[in-house]
């Protein structure tokens, strides 16, 4: 079977009518996808092992076990109504790559291992790559519930997944290297006509969750100078995150409010409580955090002019990631080797690599999808360059395995 028919054949696992993917994580449908998976990796004479929160690794033996490992991956969970190549490709895409060394008859030095994160998106407990926080010793997972309240440890047992869970942090020096293959999510490859990207820095984000709480009242009988309006103090907050991000003037500082919820949600009531969500991201964690103290300025400014309370969490606030040279050089001349063309970039949305890139020397690696559209069902990059990016991806594991 073709990388391009696997990959086809991964997104038929999905809760969604094709052609959108929904494959949120310890689903039914999402351990399906497992199985299908792993029956590759098994097919590819790669040994197997899973940990306690559900991330998988697919090892190929070097000639050398007792050096540390080069590792590749992605995932393959999906958020509702998704495409099928975000993640997919650095997952199936990886498997290729090792398949290519296979079939030249290679032998590396060091171990290569497939490393299928067990959730990268945030759909079931609202923070991202929780799989690889967990790899990396970054996140308690006794913090994990999903909005019924159920834990971590409900999900992953009923899901089949046992075990301590500090046990799932990853020893020191376990990888040499990590490298990621990813569409690229954006237009800047396609538009560009450049088939390879490889990423210098990865963005990270903070997020923060907050409550206006106000008074609420009939719409028609409370005058307009009496009222304490929580969804137009919430507008406020939300002007000012998109202020703040413009104003540091620099391209990278993006800021978005995802989330609005609206208490009682009648025409003809005045909104007593309004829940945000709101997301900031940068690759200079200076310039990202001036963001979130302009909100926090705004919070205090709003709250105090329009008689309303606000409280706040800080969900997460991730340090951003620059990518190692090591892994960058390698991916430069594999792209060289290949005889492609490349530009250097910064990946704007985060990834399990800006986990990895904690823990080990970290590079990602960008092929072009169509528009640059993502988490949408007509998400698609060509079968050209999927190969392309699985070929290079080889080549650069061939050359870190031999370091």
């Amino acid at each position: 079977m073709s990388l391009q028919s696997e990959l086809e054949t991964l997104a038929t696992f999905t809760d969604a009518p094709p052609p959108a993917v929904t494959r949120v994580v310890y689903s039914a449908t999402d351990l399906r996808a497992r199985e299908y998976v792993k029956g590759l990796c098994t097919a590819a004479g790669l040994a197997i092992r899973e940990d306690a929160a559900g991330n998988i690794f697919a090892r190929w033996q070097g000639a050398d076990p007792a050096l540390p490992a080069v590792a590749t991956g992605s995932h393959i969970d999906a958020i509702p109504n998704a495409g099928g190549y975000d993640g997919t490709v650095g997952v199936l895409g990886g498997l290729e790559a090792i398949r290519i060394l296979q079939r030249t008859g290679a032998r590396p030095r060091r171990s290569i291992e497939l490393v299928i994160f067990c959730a990268e998106e945030p759909t079931r407990f609202g923070i991202g790559c929780f799989g690889s926080r967990l790899l990396a010793g970054l996140l308690d997972p006794a913090t994990l519930r999903d909005p019924d309240g159920r834990t971590l440890d409900d999900w992953r047992t009923a899901a089949g997944f046992h075990g301590d869970l500090a046990h799932v942090r990853l020893p020191a020096g376990r990888y040499s290297a990590f490298v990621e293959l990813h569409i690229e999510q954006g237009p800047l490859l396609e538009q560009s006509g450049v088939p390879l990207g490889i990423v210098t820095a990865i963005a990270a984000p903070a997020s923060l969750r907050l409550w206006i709480e106000g008074e609420g009242g009939h719409a028609g009988a409370v005058l307009m100078p009496q009222r304490r309006d929580a969804f137009c103090a919430a507008a406020e907050i939300v002007l000012a995150e998109e202020a703040g991000a413009k104003a540091t003037g620099a391209i990278d500082t993006v800021a978005t409010a995802g989330i609005c919820e609206v208490f009682p949600g009648a025409i003809n009531s005045i909104p007593s409580r309004v829940k945000l969500e709101l997301d900031v991201r940068d690759i200079d964690e200076g310039r990202r955090d001036a963001v979130l103290a302009a909100i926090d300025r705004a919070c205090e400014e709003v709250a105090a002019r329009r008689g309303v309370t606000v409280r706040k969490e800080l969900i997460n606030r991730d340090a951003p990631a620059h990518c190692a040279p090591l892994v960058i050089d390698a991916l430069t001349s594999a792209a060289e080797r290949c005889g492609l063309a490349y530009r250097k970039m910064v990946s704007r949305a985060y990834h399990d690599s800006l986990f990895m890139s904690r823990i080990a020397p970290t590079a990602m690696l960008f092929i072009p999808c169509r528009g640059g559209v993502s988490h949408r069902p007509d998400e698609f990059a060509t079968p050209e360059a999927i190969a392309s990016g699985a070929r290079v991806l080889s080549e650069t594991l061939a050359l870190l395995s031999d370091l």
